[in-house]
């Protein structure tokens, strides 16, 4: 009795999850929609109102701009940043740069060194050094901003690389328009070929720029500044409350805060800036566990807000869809630990369904399912980047890695939902594996993520065995993910403390 009771309420459960999970599934479609809806006709216009704005510019009219570089240990990657940044084909005397360091490492050599350099050049450019790292990367631009002379202020993350003309192009349209706060480019890839992993990472980044942000833009939804890559206004930053140390995504807390306030964001996709991906897994998931958890308190902090608003409940929903986005990992997680205890009670109940049930649950499962691999497809297909056919052969790759992290991100939602603390810990650059390795703790999240990949084989061979082929395909997956990252994790970790001892 007390057994059958435990699998009815885990079939209910079971069946919530799914719903969320179709739910999630189904938004990529809306946001497919909303890109292909507006694509031509907002590029073209885009295009058109920069090309006019450009040949009738006077160059004295131009804004003052403040370009601010937050960095943090990142010696591999700070005389980069600095050297693309001065090179911009903005006005010198209308161009301060700030270089941000908060490092303890001699990263802060090497920014002042080269923050010396280029102010014997004739550069605008001055270091800020804090001790005490308050708040991490929103308390660095925060103090920044005490000290800046910009009405804009651009913002690179140091493993970032912006074109010259990245302030020609982004500047204008907050010129052309005093309503919008904020102009965010799009990401590119320095290293997207260097591996399987930053080959995934990267297809899954285009979607999220190509097709989610061109969405959210152009459908008039709030979007959100993703940190680096996107000049703000400091009018707009002002009137939201300014930067705030509270999530582990402060660029979309802030985002959404300025949004509240009244200033519109806008997605340019024809700006793109070239970045790092990270190479090692455990630093990616590092990342993700930052946004997943960010995200989350995003949610929990500005989504009152938002429904409390006289936004329409288009706006209010997808903003709901869009801050609890990483969600989609617990419901993962759950479906795949409960499927093999459901099996028993699972198959009486599939068995004495109507065909036509069973149909339309299988179809309405599989459509959802497909659909964050159509945006992927979608988005490759639209990036405007040559060899995206060839890239779609690993999108196995990428839908194995979003499942194999779902344990990590499941543990980051749950950490922001009870409140719990802890550090912004940046991730580690590429040249971080040239010149030291970063230090690595022994990821013990590894090893259960290889026992609950074994634990979905089981489940896996019993669904077969009952001749339940529906869930076998998810299962399959799922063993497959959560074995890959798992095995993955402990081999970059283990590469990584050779590389220390040698």
């Amino acid at each position: 009795m007390i057994a059958t009771v435990f699998l009815d309420i885990l079939l209910v459960l079971y069946v919530f999850a799914g719903i969320g999970l179709v739910l999630y599934g189904f938004n990529c479609y809306f946001s497919i929609f909303l890109f292909l809806k507006n694509f031509k006709k907002n590029r073209k216009d885009d295009k058109e109102k920069l090309e006019d704005f450009l040949k009738n510019l006077d160059v004295n009219k131009l804004p003052k701009v403040t370009t601010q570089l937050p960095v943090f240990n990142e010696g591999t990657c700070v005389e980069r940043l600095i050297d693309s940044v001065c090179a911009m084909d903005y006005p010198k005397h209308l161009h301060e740069i700030q270089v941000l360091d908060d490092s303890t490492d001699d990263c802060v050599e090497i920014s002042t060194r080269k923050v010396a350099e280029m102010k014997e050049k004739g550069y605008n450019i001055t270091l800020l050094h804090r001790v005490d790292r308050k708040e991490f990367k929103a308390g660095a631009l925060k103090e920044g901003m005490a000290h800046c002379e910009g009405e804009f202020l651009a913002i690179f993350d140091a493993d970032f690389v912006p074109e010259k003309n990245f302030l020609m192009h982004t500047v204008p349209y907050m010129m052309m328009d005093e309503k919008v706060g904020l102009v965010q480019g799009r990401w590119g890839h320095l290293n997207r070929g260097e591996s399987g992993l930053t080959l995934a990472q990267s297809i899954g980044i285009d979607g999220h720029f190509v097709i989610e942000q061109s969405a959210r833009s152009w459908g008039g939804l709030f979007m959100n500044f993703n940190g680096t890559a996107g000049v703000w206004r400091r009018k707009a930053i002002d009137d939201a409350g300014g930067w705030e140390g509270d999530t582990l995504t402060e660029d979309m807390d802030l985002s959404y805060r300025s949004q509240l306030a009244g200033w519109k964001m806008k997605f340019v996709f024809d700006v793109l800036v070239p970045a790092e991906l990270p190479a090692d897994i455990n630093a990616f998931k590092s990342q993700q566990y930052r946004w997943a958890k960010g995200s989350i308190q995003t949610a929990i902090k500005d989504l009152p807000q938002v429904f409390a608003s006289k936004e329409s409940l288009k706006v209010k929903f997808q903003s709901f869809m869009h801050t609890t986005h990483y969600s989609i990992h617990p419901l993962m997680l759950f479906t795949a630990m409960s499927a093999f205890p459901l099996l028993a009670f699972g198959h009486s109940k599939l068995g004495s369904l109507p065909f036509w049930v069973f149909t339309t649950i299988f179809a309405t499962i599989a459509l959802a399912a497909v659909a964050p691999s159509t945006l992927y497809f979608v988005a490759q297909k639209f990036s405007g980047s040559v060899g995206w056919k060839r890239r779609m052969a690993a999108l196995p790759l990428l839908m194995s890695l979003g499942v194999g992290i779902a344990i990590s991100n499941t543990c980051a939602v749950f950490s922001a939902i009870f409140g719990r603390q802890s550090p912004f810990i940046r991730t580690p650059k590429q040249g971080d594996a040239n010149a030291k390795k970063f230090k690595q703790k022994f990821p013990k999240l590894a090893v259960i993520e290889m026992l609950v990949g074994v634990y979905c084989v089981f489940g896996l061979l019993q669904y077969i065995d009952a001749r339940i082929f529906l869930i076998g395909p998810f299962l399959a997956l799922y063993a497959v993910g959560f074995l890959a990252v798992g095995t993955l994790s402990l081999l970059h970790y283990i590469g990584n403390i050779s590389g220390e001892t040698s």
